[in-house]
């Protein structure tokens, strides 16, 4: 994958969600220093702010707080863009929590529904939100940050791993959907990074699933989050040209289909 040029996505403005930290805001990064302009949705206003504030020497960057959850704050939100930037010309579903680390029995039904509103039923409400102004240009890009654990499965992770598969489903159905209409939709499966999720995860449990999950990676170590924040830039610019639908892999070598 070569590295995309300054101006690759120059005049074009992305929405990146759960943009205030990790992969997001890597990709949020990414995007500015290609040339786009950037809105950044996320729950956590304090996050926002000090994600603006590292990104606003690189560009034009803007935040809403946006609750993946609500379709009003969705809509509300994408009308800004519409107003501001004359429309979406990208979306990434980022926005994602990891759920309990427990037996798939474990969970609670409010545990379970949370983690699937969020990582799954909340990137389709960006996509109902965003798809048919993209649809009627006739240009678009829309990147899903899916899991490894959609194609494998986590064990005691049984929320997550139903989300990113569910996810990846949803990547297909839209990509053939938008087939011949200009916008592409795909996905990429990270192995696991080095972010703030692994602080959702109770302390006692913490290390046992960093080891556990590296032990899965024959590359032996986490993905970096600019690593997935470049397959994203690619994903979102006119070098992917002949690729909707498809799943991209970034996982060190553990899940090579």
């Amino acid at each position: 994958m070569n590295a995309l040029r300054g101006d690759a996505l120059a005049g074009r403005h992305a929405v990146v969600t759960g943009g205030a930290r990790g992969i997001g805001l890597a990709i949020a990064r990414r995007y500015l220093a290609a040339g786009a302009s950037v809105a950044l949705w996320d729950l956590d206003a304090l996050a926002l702010a000090a994600a603006l504030e590292t990104l606003a020497p690189l560009g034009t960057a803007t935040s809403a707080v946006v609750d993946v959850r609500e379709e009003d704050q969705i809509a509300r939100a994408a009308a800004q863009s519409q107003e501001r930037f004359g429309g979406i010309d990208i979306l990434v579903n980022n926005a994602g929590v990891l759920g309990p680390t427990v037996t798939a029995w474990e969970h609670t039904p409010a545990q379970w529904r949370n983690v699937l509103d969020v990582n799954l039923t909340g990137a389709w409400l960006c996509c109902r939100a965003v798809a048919p102004a993209m649809l009627a240009r006739r240009r678009g890009r829309i990147v899903n940050i899916a899991s490894v654990a959609g194609k494998e499965g986590n064990g005691f992770n049984a929320a997550y791993s139903a989300s990113k598969a569910g996810l990846i489903a949803l990547t297909k159905s839209l990509g053939k959907e938008l087939a011949s209409s200009g916008v592409l939709v795909n996905c990429i499966t990270p192995s696991a990074a080095d972010t703030e999720v692994f602080a959702a995860v109770p302390p006692e449990h913490r290390e046992q699933l960093r080891t556990a999950l590296l032990s899965r990676v024959p590359m032996a170590r986490f993905v970096e989050v600019d690593e997935v924040a470049a397959m994203a830039a690619w994903l979102a610019s006119d070098d992917c040209s002949f690729s909707t639908g498809a799943v991209f892999d970034i996982s060190g070598g553990r899940s090579v289909y």
